[in-house]
């Protein structure tokens, strides 16, 4: 259904637009210049300006001569105007970082583990995190926008509940949004990780280029963020992104669901160290194992450089399978088990999307990692609070039904 936008709608449209021109100018950007770039007039500019800068978001940052005429007087962005928490429930390690309005990350930790926990002791566990990190990040509660939480799905985007993610069973049915709110009395938002990937990447995005793109999310599993148009794809309900089931090597593992050669398997971690000779053991976290994989694979072990080249070659099937049906300009790769493999596997991948037979995309696609690190997933559920808030969407000036 289409519905209509009302003056309020554009304005708020309008501050936004400017302020993410701001943001994305670390140097800063002068009134004359914002007029040039958003068609905007002098008058109107200069109250969204003055608006901004009420809301301690933006700050005049000296004054730059160009050509006759008066100084330019700079607008910077004030990146400790705003914060957000966000927090990434992973089944090897919880997550919580504290951003600033650039998305920086000022304090980062990690959730100590509770594996015999009851729902509600694994809440109280993440709501005592988030107070202990606002608190050691010495900020006001004040500017605190809220809490993003990203996990694996399934889970239900109205209510913000995690349903049943196969590597999370502790947390299954869990209402995360309500019941994290009531626990540290701020706003609290629910995405799947993939998908908050993709946000915190578009958010670092200085470029304003990532609009096209999608986001290969490779932790202890493995999913796709997209973007298109500069906004992230969520789907009719919320839970876009899966490929663990792109078949990507017809003689690969056998798969849960009776397939064999699924991407999900086919990288998974223990499955590479099974294919190296490694066993890990009972040991729930593989991180040690697999920097071995990658010290044996660079000292030349012919076994470690053909698991992680097969994995690269995996990889790159399933993102030029996928793209066929997309047809994106920039694919990013990303994720805790990436930024491990990532030295040794870059070239392959990039190589392999480049020159695979089944590509029907016309022009050459930019492969690169991610530019956040190891931490996108956190970063990125605290983006969305700043994504939320802050970002120049034509789609919100629509009149909400």
């Amino acid at each position: 259904m289409r519905t209509g936008s009302n003056l309020p709608a554009v304005g708020e449209y309008n501050q936004t637009l400017v302020l993410d021109l701001i943001r994305r100018s670390p140097e800063g950007l002068s009134r004359v210049e914002l007029s040039a770039r958003t068609g905007l007039s002098a008058q109107t500019l200069s109250n969204v300006t003055r608006r901004l800068a009420d809301e301690g978001l933006i700050v005049e940052a000296g004054k730059v001569i160009s050509g006759p005429g008066k100084p330019r007087t700079l607008l910077k962005l004030d990146p400790r105007s705003r914060f957000a928490v966000g927090v990434h429930l992973d089944p090897v390690v919880d997550t919580i970082v504290v951003v600033d309005m650039a998305g920086e990350v000022i304090v980062h930790d990690e959730i100590p583990r509770a594996p015999h926990a009851t729902p509600a002791e694994l809440v109280d566990a993440v709501g005592a995190a988030v107070d202990t990190i606002v608190e050691r990040a010495g900020i006001s509660r004040d500017l605190v926008l809220g809490v993003g939480v990203a996990a694996p799905g399934p889970f239900d985007a109205r209510g913000g509940r995690l349903l049943d993610p196969p590597l999370l069973p502790q947390w299954h049915n869990v209402n995360v949004r309500e019941d994290l709110g009531a626990v540290t009395g701020l706003p609290v938002l629910v995405e799947k990780d993939v998908t908050a990937a993709m946000v915190g990447e578009m958010w670092f995005d200085r470029s304003d280029r990532l609009t096209d793109a999608m986001f290969l999310y490779y932790g202890a599993g493995v999913g796709l963020g997209v973007a298109i148009a500069g906004a992230p794809v969520r789907g009719r309900t919320g839970n876009a992104g899966g490929i663990a089931h792109v078949v990507v090597d017809p003689d690969g593992p056998r798969c849960e669901c009776g397939s064999r050669g699924c991407l999900g398997v086919s990288i998974e971690p223990r499955v590479l160290l099974a294919e190296a000779g490694v066993d890990p053991g009972d040991a729930g976290d593989t991180r040690p194992h697999l920097d071995r994989l990658v010290a044996d694979a660079r000292r030349g072990d012919p076994r470690a450089m053909a698991v992680l080249e097969r994995a690269g070659e995996r990889i790159a099937r399933a993102l030029v399978v996928t793209n066929n049906l997309l047809d994106v300009d920039e694919v990013v790769l990303g994720g805790p088990v990436w930024e491990r493999l990532a030295e040794v596997l870059g070239d392959t991948v990039a190589a392999r999307v480049a020159s695979d037979p089944v590509s029907t995309s016309t022009r050459a696609i930019v492969v690169r990692r991610s530019l956040v690190g190891v931490d996108v997933a956190a970063v990125g559920a605290a983006c969305l609070l700043l994504d939320g808030a802050f970002a120049a969407r034509p789609a919100r000036m629509m009149i909400a039904l």
